[in-house]
Order: structure tokens, then sequence, then C-alpha cells
């Protein structure tokens, strides 16, 4: 299924509609002579373009290894969506950090970006890219063109299924820009594409748009399981809105952690669950984990070539002693690692077994041999431990369709962040809840990191906001959630928490307070006199 999914979203990025430019934010006009008219002039072209949508999540047009230095500055690293919040979500932070020179991308690590930052200005423009996608599938939906081009019955209700998709996606990015850049230009489907400069929002009225959008479409998605896979479902919507509620406080300045668990609760309840085995998660069959991913970036190594995403994941960390083939791939590109902060959150490894180096904890899926745990300099490879948690292979042994390009999805919401956010709101004083039920929900995490064993697991007392935030790091890292949770605990700019080269500086040190929130770029600032720069920048 996923397979033919993606030969959909090839199809539909053959028909050009509306694009947005990556360098100015302008409105560029089609390629082709191909019109909103004809283009969604049936029920099929609705789904093809519907599938550009959720396209434009996996695919960018761009084509450029990693590490390229690519002169123009746009290459699959400063331009596909989830390599790009990978970088911003982990590269500050004590998960990762990375050898490579590429403009913008070093001074994420040492947390002095600036304005002109290439990876933010690139993720930024990502999310404003899609949002456009998704504004002008909306205005194309609505009943009276519906009605106009002739579709009904089956198929009117099919394309009004997609608008609630389209609808998510939409606010799924402006959670994004929320959380990252706080007040980003704001438009919808109810402005002409060109018939407005946008306007900036805040971050509280932004968070009001997400949550009340969230609620809108909840009845007009399809139940939980029940959409193809790689599309939204109510459980996606569920999710984003306990996601949101956890960091309102961030947001807005109050807190809702009893939504955070009505929320996570509804999720939990809607019948999904664990795969047994937490090292067959990031492989290249992990389409087939649809008991535990909600919600998924959908990648093929034959169909959907790209430098970024899945194939991103599984070749950056590998290199130096780590041979190529264990991991599916042709070769390593010798990137990212993680640092001591991290590695020290798992038991002691107690031999060199591959993948999980024998840790008792099996998300401890770490590459010892050849590297070193301490970092005492950045660009070399060997110093920190590389991560062996994405592997272009499947479940069965057996490699991925190209050893170029991943088959990996991305899941961007998983059952076990809903456990963690129930316990989290719990601890931090919601109701609807309790401390019991929180503790069994962490207990399923940790029985199957342990291997089915509950050797790991804790009693209810043991269950602390500390230790809700090392078991996220456990369960979740590298997944693009480190900078949001540490940001939401106090402790990303604070001194009273610190790792390697933090800052800049080999032992850590605390950075000023405004870098909780990134710039606004640079480029759009100059071309929308609308836009105020973050304080600070």
């Amino acid at each position: 299924m996923k397979r033919s999914l993606i030969k959909t979203l090839l199809i539909a990025f053959i028909f050009s509609g509306t694009l947005v430019s990556c360098n100015k934010n302008l409105i560029i006009s089609p390629n082709d002579q191909v019109t909103s008219t004809q283009v969604y002039s049936t029920a099929a072209g609705y789904k093809q373009s519907l599938a550009k949508v959720y396209g434009s999540f996996a695919l960018t047009g761009n084509q450029g290894p990693a590490g390229n230095g690519d002169v123009a500055g746009i290459d699959e690293g400063t331009s596909d969506f989830f390599r790009l919040l990978w970088y911003a979500e982990e590269l500050p932070t004590d998960e990762a950090v990375i050898g490579w020179g590429d403009p913008g991308v070093p001074d994420l690590h040492a947390m002095n970006w600036s304005s002109s930052n290439v990876i933010l200005t690139g993720l930024y423009y990502r999310s404003l890219y899609q949002i456009t996608l998704c504004n002008e599938f909306i205005r194309q939906s609505t009943d009276a063109q519906l009605s106009t081009r002739g579709i009904s019955g089956t198929d009117a209700t099919n394309v009004r299924y997609y608008r609630a998709e389209a609808r998510f996606l939409r606010a799924y990015q402006y959670a994004v820009l929320m959380d990252l850049f706080a007040q980003p230009p704001f438009v919808t489907d109810a402005d002409a594409i060109g018939s407005v400069v946008p306007p900036q929002t805040t971050r509280a009225a932004l968070f009001a748009y997400v949550e009340s959008e969230l609620k809108a479409i909840d009845p007009l998605l399809v139940a939980p399981g029940k959409n193809e896979y790689a599309r939204v479902d109510q459980a996606a919507a569920w999710s984003l809105l306990a996601r949101i509620y956890l960091n309102a406080q961030v947001y807005t300045g109050t807190a809702r952690y009893t939504d955070a668990i009505t929320y996570s609760n509804k999720v939990i309840n809607a019948g999904y669950s664990l795969i047994s085995d937490y090292t067959k998660l990031f492989l290249a069959d992990n389409n087939n984990n649809t008991s535990e991913n909600i919600f998924s970036i959908a990648y093929d190594g034959n169909n959907s070539q790209g430098y970024g995403g899945g194939t991103f994941m599984v070749h950056a960390p590998v290199g130096g002693s780590m041979p190529a083939n264990l991991f599916g791939i042709s070769g390593g590109w010798g990137g990212v690692r993680t640092t001591s902060n991290i590695v020290n959150l798992f038991p002691a490894n107690t031999n060199t077994t591959f993948p999980n180096n024998g840790n008792p904890d099996t998300r401890a899926q770490f590459w010892t041999k050849g590297q070193n745990l301490a970092i005492n300099d950045v660009t070399s490879f060997t110093d920190g431990f590389a991560v062996t948690k994405w592997r272009n292979v499947n479940s069965d042994g057996s490699p991925g369709s190209n050893p170029s390009f991943s088959d990996i999805d991305q899941p961007l919401f998983r059952l076990p962040e809903q456990y963690l956010i129930y316990a989290e709101a719990v601890v931090r004083g919601g109701t609807g809840g309790d401390i019991n039920t929180a503790t069994t929900y962490i207990n399923k995490i940790r029985t199957r990191a342990y291997g089915g064993q509950t050797t790991g697991n804790i009693s209810s007392a043991q269950l602390t906001l500390q230790f809700i935030l090392d078991e996220r790091a456990r369960e979740l890292f590298w997944e693009g959630f480190r900078r949001t949770d540490l940001v939401r605990y106090g402790l990303f700019t604070s001194g009273s928490y610190v790792w390697p080269f933090k800052g800049g500086v080999k032992a850590g040190t605390a950075v000023a307070d405004f870098r909780n929130i990134y710039p606004i770029p640079d480029q759009d600032r100059s071309v929308n006199p609308n836009l105020k720069q973050n304080p600070g920048y």
C-alpha cells in the first residue's frame, strides 16, 4: 500500500498548481497550461491533488546529497521538510552533533544562529509552501465547487474527507511554525492568492487557530485506523491536540494539562498498540507498523528519491568503522552522532552486539566500535557515538529496495508519545487521569524496551518530571522532539543543564533566553513589511 501511494504522489507532481518560491515567498505561475479547472474536474483529479499535498512532506524536486555545499544554498538539506525539522529540533540539543560545515549547520549546535541562517529559512519557507498547497486544495474543494463540477454522491463524500485532511495538514504546519518561530505570517483559504500581503499573527492567536481547526475537523475525518496508510484520521487530530496542549503554557502562558490528558486518552483508547520489538520501528518495511504509528511521512527508495527523510536518517549517522551493508545502504555520509548525555540515560552496554550493543534497554541503539563517547572535536565523526536506530533493511533482514535511497517511513505521531503526554500532564497536575494509570502506560513502553521483561519497570513514586523527560529522550530520541521538550522544561538555554558544546563551549554553557524561539528569516522580512522580528535578533 505504501508503494502504490508513492506512485500516486509522483503522478500528482506532474500536475503543476500554484507554487510558492522557496527564496522569495512569492507566488509563481505554473510552467505549463494545466489549469485548476482541469485538475479538479474529476474525483480522480482531486485525489491526485491531495496526493500532491501529502507528497510535499516527502518530495522536494531538488537533487543534491548531504554535505555538498550547494552554491545556491537550496538543496535537499535546505528544502526537505523532515530533514529541516530534524536539524531545528535535534542539532541545538544534547541529542545530536554534526560534523559537516554546510552553511547554517554548525551554528545550530553552537546555538549562535542568526536570522539569515539558511537551514531555519528553508524550514520556514517549506512550512509556508505546504500551507499554500493546503489552502489551494481547500479553496477548490468547497461544496459549491463540487456542485459546479458535477461531483456528487460517494465521490463528493470522499472529497469532503480529503478537504478535512488538508485542513489537518495545514494546522500541523502552523503548529510547527508556532513552536519554532512563534509569530509567522498567517493566511488561509479565505485569502485569495496574491490578494494580500500576509499579516503577522501572534503565538497565542495561532494556538487558538490550530486548536479550533483541529476541533472543527474532528467529526469530518475518518475514524482512527480507517484511512489509507499515510493519510490522517481522527487519531492524528487528537494526537496533535494533545501535543499542543502539553506545550500550551509555553505558547500562551496558560497551562492546559487537563486537555492534554483528555486528548491523549482519546488516542490511547482508539485501539492502537505497541509493536513487540522496538528495534523494528525504523526499518524499511515500517509501513507495516500501523498498530503503533498514527501518521507517517511515506518514503520509497525507488519512487520518491531524495536526500531527506528516511534517506538522511539512515545515511547521515553511518561512517567510520560501520559496515554500510548492515544498514542496507551502499555507503554512509559520516555526519551525525549523539552526545554522552543521551548515552548515559541508558544502562551500561554489556557487549558489542549489533544493533543495540547488548544493552538491556533495546532503545540504546548506538554504534560504539571505533567511536569515542567524549566529543573533543565536533567535526570528527569518531567523537560521539553513532546511532543505529534507522536501518534500510526489512524486518526479515533483507535489504530495502534501493541502497542509495531509503524505504523507511517517518512517523510524525506514535502511540508512545501519547503515553508520555498523559503521564507528564498527570504529574504536572492535570485532572482526568491518575498516577497509577500513568505508571502503567510508562511501564508498557519500558517492558517493550526491555524485550518483554519487567526488569525496567518503575513504581508510581519514581514517576517524576525528570524521569519523564529522560524517558522521552530514551523513547523518542532523534524523532524531532528534543528542543521542544527542553524548552518546556526550561532547560534549553539554561546553564542548569548543559551538554558537550552547548553554546559553542566544549563543556557546555548557558545561552540567552531569546534563543528559545527562532528568528523570522531576513528574506521574508525584506519582502513583507508586516513582519516584526522576534525579540533578541
